[in-house]
């Protein structure tokens, strides 16, 4: 019998991927030089050169031995260079036998949500957040708990503390975020992890962490992304290369247990298992032995920054509310109506494409994905002008 959850999810609308065939369909009609796409979140910026050179090198390998398996959880030596890259970045302290290498961080949260999360518990999400945590949630039969945030988009932590119950199981982290661009500082992860430690004890049970960190190196303006596993034990890292190297298509990243997590093995044991029935079983040989050669690198994220501060200060200076992103390449624009579908609709007039916030879990913005080009950006802005005037901006 086909699982009715699963068709459900099938069917169920996503303003990107709407956004995305009605953009075809008007770049086929019109061209596409007069469509200004920002509703997806596809890195525009080349990988580095060592992620070619790595190719060709290996290409070289017997290819049985370069095409071959690996090891379930991934190659050791590019676990061991991975916990090698973390401590002299972060002097966090990673145990390679605690890690597993997967099919990207979409891949990496739903291995986590089918190992922790049973049927009737709670996943905490702070809102604005990723679409796919609610499906990958209600996937495995939990039930997604959604935290305000404060007027700077902010967590709102004192909602949070009032949100932990006794089914709590697990909290997901996204800093920066997608898709506000907000980055979170060390002193509200610090008192974030208090407020758990304080729920763990008060309920009998842990309560683990997951931080959804594939935009970690995106950051601007001189920002730090603090390592969560200086401030909760029961922390797992969920990291992508899609947006450091530009290899979105690759699908390929890690899952990283504390070392300092209690009955940590047994929490490893569950995520391989549910790789295991998920089928992400081996991540691909060829990228793994690339990612081992390109550790420490990044794409040239200095062209976002450039992206961010043209589109950022032209939109203000039109008179749009717009959240300062600090990481990320994603800006957040406030609608000047209540009802940010009814904005986006009247913004595709212009041949505009943003993306409504409500499948963020939050009303009233739109989320501009600026991995354009500044080309795009420059012919968008009358555009954006015209329709700011329609609002009497």
């Amino acid at each position: 019998m086909i699982s009715q959850a699963m068709l459900g999810f099938g069917r169920s609308k996503s303003c990107i991927r709407e956004l995305a065939a009605y953009g075809a369909r008007r770049k086929a009609e019109i061209g596409a030089d007069r469509v200004f796409d920002y509703s997806l979140g596809n890195p525009s910026v080349p990988a580095p050169d060592c992620v070619n050179e790595a190719i060709r090198e290996l290409l070289s390998l017997d290819s049985c031995t370069l095409h071959g398996y690996t090891t379930a959880a991934g190659l050791p030596s590019l676990r061991r260079a991975i916990a090698e890259d973390m401590r002299k970045r972060y002097a966090a302290e990673l145990d390679p036998d605690k890690m597993y290498i997967i099919c990207g961080a979409a891949a990496g949260l739903a291995i986590c949500l089918r190992a922790l999360v049973q049927p009737g518990e709670e996943v905490i999400a702070f809102a604005p957040f990723f679409p796919e945590y609610r499906m990958f949630t209600e996937g495995v039969g939990g039930v997604l708990v959604t935290v305000p945030p404060l007027s700077d988009l902010q967590p709102d932590l004192d909602a949070f503390e009032k949100a932990l119950t006794e089914k709590t199981q697990l909290v997901i982290v996204n800093t920066p975020n997608n898709p506000s661009g907000v980055v979170l500082s060390a002193q509200t992860l610090e008192r974030l992890a208090r407020i758990l430690e304080a729920a763990q004890a008060r309920y009998g049970h842990p309560i683990y962490l997951v931080s959804d960190e594939p935009y970690r190196e995106l950051v601007y303006d001189g920002r730090e992304v603090p390592c969560m596993l200086h401030f909760y034990d029961n922390t797992i890292l969920d990291y992508s290369y899609s947006k450091s190297l530009s290899l979105p298509g690759e699908r390929i990243g890690y899952l990283a247990v504390s070392p300092k997590m209690a009955e940590g093995d047994t929490v490893y044991a569950a995520l391989t298992g549910a790789a295991r029935a998920c089928g992400y079983v081996n991540a691909p040989s060829l990228m793994q032995r690339v990612i081992e050669k390109c550790i420490g690198q990044t794409a040239d994220v200095s062209i976002y920054r450039r992206n961010r501060d043209l589109l950022y200060n032209s939109l203000t200076e039109m008179g749009y509310d717009c959240v300062y992103p600090d990481g990320a390449f994603y800006l957040f624009v406030r609608t000047p109506e209540p009802d940010a579908r009814a904005f986006s609709e009247r913004a595709k007039k212009h041949e505009l494409l943003l993306v409504p916030s409500d499948d963020f879990g939050l009303g009233g913005y739109v989320r501009l994905a600026y991995c354009v080009t500044e080309e795009m950006i420059l012919r968008s802005l009358p555009a954006f002008k015209a329709l700011a005037q329609e609002y009497g901006l």
